[in-house]
């Protein structure tokens, strides 16, 4: 955890933490997202092994945002990394679609397999990384990470000790484009637990969204809700996104996507919204 007693890494500092625990490997695959975490660790094997020595493992799927994956292949361009695209099948699985609070689980689970099951031969890989940091140990509502473990899938950024201040900071004097760019988890995390994900919901969402962010909003999320999307926005757009011409334009981009009714969450937006709730209900 960063506090007074513990500054931020610097970048030499991280970088050197970051190589004590890749020290050995040859040819590393990244689970790569395009978020901070996972591009900072793209970004740190990279100094540490050599562009050449490192891939990044895009898993591509309908719970994948469009925008998500265009700017993920951007991120791979600016750091000079191949991005190679995995077609993940969670969707096939009924625990997934069944969408309990372990729904991550099975998506981590299906990337990792996926790659076991021919991707780590084909490129010659001898270890795949993924970006958890040192505060993501910590949350009780991130079940991937059993499926890292199980895949045997290490973590250098959270064993480096890197906190997402450590993660972000790094990214800043790293001149990446990602720095500042807000959490994006996938889109079935916009589904109510319990309530099936489909790749018509997803579609929904992603078209949703993407044409929110035509009309100039920021950070968002469009829950869905059957006919009803409920919108999750900073409080900024909350205040303008009350008035017209915006509010007539957002009405029609969402009901545009599908949906019947347009509603404005007051709580604006809410990390784990569905998933928190119920697991601290679980641990308690």
């Amino acid at each position: 955890m960063t506090d007074l007693a513990n500054p931020v890494l610097s970048l030499a500092e991280a970088t050197a933490r970051v190589a004590t625990d890749l020290e050995g490997i040859s040819r590393l695959g990244v689970a790569f997202s395009g978020g901070v975490d996972s591009t900072v660790l793209l970004a740190l094997a990279t100094r540490v092994l050599g562009s050449d020595r490192v891939i990044a493992l895009l898993g591509v799927s309908p719970s994948l945002a469009a925008a998500e994956r265009r700017a993920a292949h951007g991120v791979g361009e600016q750091l000079g990394v191949t991005v190679v695209e995995i077609e993940t099948r969670e969707g096939d699985r009924a625990a997934y679609r069944a969408n309990g609070p372990d729904r991550c689980y099975h998506c981590k689970d299906e990337l990792f397999a996926t790659i076991d099951a021919g991707v780590a031969v084909t490129y010659g890989l001898d270890a795949i990384a993924y970006g958890e940091n040192a505060d993501d140990v910590r949350r009780p509502d991130r079940p991937g990470a059993q499926a890292a473990t199980e895949h045997a899938v290490r973590r250098p950024l959270a064993t480096a000790g890197l906190s997402k201040a450590d993660v972000r900071s790094v990214a800043r004097q790293l001149g990446l484009t990602v720095a500042d760019k807000p959490a994006s988890p996938c889109l079935a995390s916009r589904i109510p637990h319990f309530e099936e994900v489909t790749p018509e919901k997803l579609a929904q969402i992603d078209r949703a969204e993407e044409s929110l962010r035509d009309l100039g909003l920021g950070d968002l999320r469009v829950r869905h809700h059957g006919d009803i999307a409920r919108l999750e926005l900073t409080a900024d757009d909350l205040a303008s996104i009350a008035t017209d011409p915006l509010r007539s334009e957002a009405l029609r981009a969402v009901r545009g996507a599908g949906f019947r009714y347009v509603t404005l969450d007051l709580a604006g937006l809410q990390s784990g919204a569905f998933t928190l709730p119920l697991v601290a209900v679980h641990h308690g």
